[in-house]
């Protein structure tokens, strides 16, 4: 590669990291002088990149949004990154993009990389594998997300189309107060106006949305990643546990994820100066909550239902009859 070229791509390389660049300082990291570095910005130009210049005392050249996607001048680490981010935001479940528009960008991305880099990342991908199976996702459309999240950033109301878990749809009007990505799938919470009440949505149940004129002002208190994981902590199920567990509700709240269970303090001690809280869980069979409590290693109470009691002790006594029993002997 001639060095004028070179240099012009290395020109559209620094232009691409952002902001605004003096030519002063383009051409100090060019090595040439400013008439030169004005040229190589005319070569840019010519070929439909979209270079703009701006006037006054921090003036310079910057990369302006243009009608398509001018060539990238991706590093070793940074193509890297951009397909692993690709790999892992479709096997987590994180990847806001429906159909296969993952798997296209990410052959996009390698069909333009020197051959020499495009062998050393497929051996990458090639040999990566991982500990856990794939999430269940249910990807949002763009039509969705974009004027969702565009709602939640101007505090703008949002007019939706849902349709529930259980069939049931119909317009909404929302206050949305935060985009959250939990478990592969995406959720908006907010206030209904509809219901009078705060709700959490569906991004996948979404037909359509759209920005509604006006402004509101979000309201004080937890986050909307701690509201999404309150609302399916407390969906209804079958069966309302109530426990108290000796310790404070940060060191319960760490051993219990937020979206299995709402830990709050309790009011009384034991009068040996340790704290207690309160734990409520929401479950439609009660055969694992044994086993979350004994994984807490700490004192607990039930307080309801009673047929939870029964089920602690029973599995106490399996695990009492395994710690008698002696390992066969070895051959």
């Amino acid at each position: 590669m001639s060095r004028p070229v070179s240099r012009v791509l290395t020109l559209l390389e620094l232009l691409q990291s952002g902001g605004v660049r003096t030519v002063a300082e383009l051409a100090d990291r060019l090595g040439v002088g400013e008439r030169t570095v004005r040229r190589y910005v005319d070569h840019l130009v010519d070929l439909d990149i979209p270079v703009e210049s701006v006037r006054g005392r921090y003036g310079g050249y910057r990369l302006a949004p243009g009608h398509r996607m001018p060539p990238l001048m991706l590093t070793d680490d940074e193509a890297l990154a951009v397909l692993l981010g690709l790999v892992a935001g479709r096997r987590t479940g994180i990847t806001a993009a429906a159909g296969t528009a993952g798997e296209t960008a990410a052959a996009k991305v390698r069909r333009v990389l020197p051959e020499r880099l495009r062998h050393r990342l497929d051996a990458v991908l090639d040999s990566l594998t991982f500990t856990t199976a794939p999430a269940g996702t249910a990807a949002p459309e763009a039509a969705v997300l974009l004027p969702v999240a565009d709602a939640v950033r101007h505090h703008r109301p949002l007019a939706i189309r849902y349709t529930g878990g259980r069939g049931g749809g119909g317009e909404r009007t929302v206050y949305p107060y935060g985009l959250v990505a939990h478990a592969g799938r995406w959720y908006v919470t907010g206030r209904d106006l509809s219901a009078g009440a705060e709700r959490t949505f569906r991004l996948d149940r979404i037909g359509t949305a759209r920005v509604l004129p006006g402004t509101f002002a979000p309201p004080p208190g937890p986050g909307p990643a701690e509201r999404v994981l309150t609302t399916l902590a407390t969906a209804p199920h079958r069966h309302e546990v109530t426990v108290r567990v000796r310790g404070t509700a940060e060191e319960v709240r760490a051993r219990l994820p937020g979206s299995v269970a709402v830990v709050t303090p309790a009011d009384e001690g034991d009068g040996e100066g340790g704290a207690w809280c309160r734990v409520e869980i929401r479950a439609e069979r009660l055969d694992w909550v044994p086993g979350v409590l004994a994984s807490l290693d700490r004192p607990f109470v039930v307080e309801r239902p009673d047929e939870l009691r029964g089920l602690v002790a029973e599995l106490a006594g399996r695990l009492m009859d395994a710690a008698r029993h002696a390992p066969p002997p070895r051959d």
